[in-house]
Order: C-alpha cells, then sequence, then structure tokens
C-alpha cells in the first residue's frame, strides 16, 4: 500500500474565501490522476484551513480496483475517490452515496446516474486527438496552419511529405505505453462504431467483425501512416514519453497522438510554441474527423460506510470545486483543466485544454467507451505494442484482438 501524502494547513483562513464548516474532520481523498498530484497537494492545506478540516491526499501507482479493495478489505476506506468512469460502474453500486443533493450535480450536464442516483460528479472535461505544434509547421511550410484543412488522410500525409521536405525529417512521435495505445487510440474504434454498445456485445459473443470494420480499417491506416513518419520508428517500442513531449514542444516533430492532460508534461519544456489538438486526419464522409473523443473525465464518489460528518465535507469539497471562484481557479489555472461545469466561466489556461472546450462547446465530442474491461489496456496495450514494433501485421492483430473479446467481461452498468 502506498503511503499517503497528508497536507498540513499552515495558512488563516481569514486570508481565504472559503467559510469553515466544521473542526478536526478527516477528509481522505484518493487521487488516480498523477499529473495533477502535486497541485492537490499544495492545495489541500489551504483548503484545509479554509474548511476546517484535515484534508488528506493520496494516490497509487497500483490499478485502482486493486488499491481500493485493499483499502476496503483493510476497513479503512477514503471519504472521497476521484476514478475513471467504468470504476464508478463497478465500486459505487455498493460504496457510493446519492450526491443529487449537491450544488455540483445541478451545475454538470457530465453526472454518472446509476440506478436513478447520481452516483458520481466529474472532475474536468478531457478529449483525444492529435496534438500540433503550429509554430513548427508554419515555419517550415511558410503557410498559415489550419487544422481543418487535414480532417482527410489523404491531405494530412501531403501535409507530411511537406514537412519532410522542407527539413523536418520525422513530423511525428507515438507514445508507446499500452494506455496511450489501447485505452486512448485503439479504444476510437468501438467509440466511433454507430452503436458501440451492440458492438462491443457482437465482440463478446464471437460474433464482431474485426478485419473488415470499416472505421478499425480507418483508424489503423492513418496509425500506420503515423508509424511511418514516426521519428522512433526503427525502436518504437523503446520511445520515451518525456522525450517525446519535448521534441513535440520544441518543433523537433509536429505531431503526436494524445490528450490535453499531456500539458502537464509539455509545459515544463517552457517552449513558447503556439500549439493545439485537432481530430484524428481519417478518410470518412461520416463527420467523425471532425471531432475529438472525449467528455467528462476523473469521476469523485463519496463512500457510503464513513460518518456523515465526513461526506458532508466532501460534498462541501465538491460543490467548492464547481462553484466556487477558488474552485473553479483551482481546476482551470492550477491543474489547467477544462471544467465540467457550467457557473465556471474561467479561460482556460492551457492550448490544449483550448481547443478541447472549443470542440467541447460546438457539441463536436466523440463520447468515451467507458465501460472496456479491467484488463483491456494490459492485454490490447500489448497487442498494439507488437504491433507498433512490427512484430505482427494488421491481420494478426485483428486476430488477437478477436480472441481478447471473445467472453470478455465488459463492465456491468
Amino acid at each position: 500500500m502506498k503511503k499517503f501524502i497528508t497536507a498540513i494547513a499552515t495558512v488563516t483562513a481569514a486570508a481565504l474565501a472559503v467559510t469553515p464548516v466544521m473542526a478536526a474532520t478527516d477528509l481522505t481523498v484518493f487521487n488516480s490522476k498523477s499529473e495533477i498530484q502535486t497541485q492537490f497537494e499544495e492545495e489541500a492545506p489551504v483548503y484545509s484551513e479554509a474548511a476546517g478540516v484535515n484534508m488528506e491526499v493520496a494516490m497509487s501507482n497500483d490499478p485502482v480496483i486493486t488499491h481500493m479493495g485493499t483499502r476496503y478489505a483493510s476497513n479503512n476506506p477514503y471519504v472521497l475517490s476521484m476514478v475513471d468512469a467504468k470504476d464508478i460502474y463497478s465500486l459505487t453500486p455498493e460504496h457510493g452515496i446519492d450526491l443529487a443533493d449537491t450544488k455540483a450535480a445541478a451545475d454538470t450536464d457530465y453526472a454518472i446516474e446509476i440506478d436513478g442516483k447520481v452516483a458520481a460528479l466529474p472532475f474536468c472535461i478531457e478529449a483525444r486527438g492529435i496534438m500540433y505544434n503550429k509554430t513548427a509547421i508554419e515555419d517550415i511550410t511558410g503557410e498559415e496552419f489550419n487544422p481543418a484543412d487535414y480532417a482527410t488522410l489523404d491531405a494530412f500525409k501531403e501535409l507530411l511529405d511537406k514537412l519532410v521536405d522542407g527539413g523536418m525529417d520525422a513530423p511525428v512521435a507515438i507514445m508507446k505505453e499500452d494506455w496511450s495505445l489501447a485505452a486512448h487510440y485503439l479504444a476510437q474504434w468501438v467509440e466511433e462504431q454507430e452503436d458501440p454498445e451492440a458492438y462491443v456485445e457482437q465482440l463478446v459473443a464471437g460474433e464482431g467483425d474485426i478485419i473488415n470494420n470499416e472505421k478499425f480499417n480507418s483508424l489503423m491506416d492513418t496509425f500506420d501512416v503515423l508509424m511511418e513518419y514516426n521519428y522512433a520508428k526503427d525502436a518504437a517500442v523503446n520511445a520515451d514519453r518525456n522525450k517525446s513531449e519535448d521534441m513535440l514542444a520544441w518543433g523537433d516533430v509536429a505531431f503526436m497522438f494524445g490528450g490535453n492532460w499531456d500539458w502537464s508534461l509539455i509545459v515544463q519544456s517552457e517552449s513558447d510554441s503556439e500549439m493545439g489538438m485537432m481530430p484524428v486526419p481519417q478518410n470518412t464522409d461520416d463527420g467523425t474527423n471532425e471531432k475529438l473523443v472525449g467528455g467528462g473525465s476523473k469521476y469523485f464518489f463519496i463512500d457510503s460506510s464513513v460518518s456523515e460528518e465526513q461526506q458532508q465535507a466532501a460534498k462541501d469539497f465538491l460543490d467548492w470545486m464547481a462553484t466556487d471562484p477558488d474552485g473553479q481557479d483551482f481546476v482551470s489555472n492550477t491543474c489547467a483543466l477544462v471544467s465540467p461545469y457550467k457557473s465556471n466561466t474561467l479561460d482556460v489556461s492551457d492550448p490544449l485544454s483550448v481547443s478541447v472546450k472549443a470542440f467541447a462547446d460546438a457539441g463536436n465530442l466523440i463520447n468515451n467507451y467507458n465501460f472496456f474491461p479491467d484488463d483491456h489496456i494490459t492485454k490490447c496495450g500489448a497487442t498494439m505494442q507488437k504491433y507498433l514494433g512490427g512484430e505482427i501485421d494488421r491481420e494478426e492483430l485483428a486476430n488477437e484482438l478477436t480472441e481478447y473479446w471473445k467472453g470478455a467481461a465488459v463492465i456491468e452498468h
């Protein structure tokens, strides 16, 4: 079990707008979003003093279900937990309370409801697509870069060739991590189906066709192009994420598949390049190449076994995060994320999230499919890594995925 990171209040409540609600209340919080752990650690003492609670923020590198199972087995649950949507469906029917009476629940369209109850509330909106370095592209081409002009794979490949001709040896970086390859890129093949639920049911029953599926082949056509122009294609499965993010920031490469969460690493390069996100280019005519994939991300639930005082303290934190100016500032500026709450009208502070917010506001997000089996990332990620490394071809990839999905245990919902 990982050690708690405990924050001790060091500032005075008088300097803050939050009204103390109780004294000596333990508000243990589990954070599964590792890239903002530092921000949570720094915010915890400020919020603790202002709200009159003892806020402890913990994280773990273990799988969420494994870590949470350990906590429940030791009869030591967190008061407030931030997990993925699929975990909400596994955990809250037994361990969660109804959050319908919170201000936050009334302020968002991204809450998760189960059996007529508000089981969880989102922390942010996140989306996936192709990140780009606009400055680098324009410096080489001498032309204004408008991502919408490169929605098709044919147009995108022409741009890649132009960048190569202009001196950028390899314009693409690909993350080799299993979560990026499986949970993010490969997942889009399911999410783009006309009826993802029905398609998954076919896959589980062993009746779904992968190798002839239009969406599968469209996305893999694009992935093949990304592989062709990958700066690390000779050792693709050894590519270092931090190096790739830095290369994108400085314009050594122009494109990389990812999401607005990547800004937490990109910003460390201190580059002043203009950046953004665009949909995955595809030769399709159904509009999917005009949308990012995303929605509410990282959901909070409150444990049903803790005291009423602790439950109320957790509800107060959620309302603070959603509707209080300081809480809104924490999400939008400190964490540099897109808020899923309507009352938060703050401008987003990072360029990737600016793109995500624009697509979200325009209704141009393909919904996440939140019910992949728990082992989908590790098993399908490993299969995608073999494809990335040239060990298997597309037919073999499809065959391995077909075998994986037969009888797979999707998350009940």
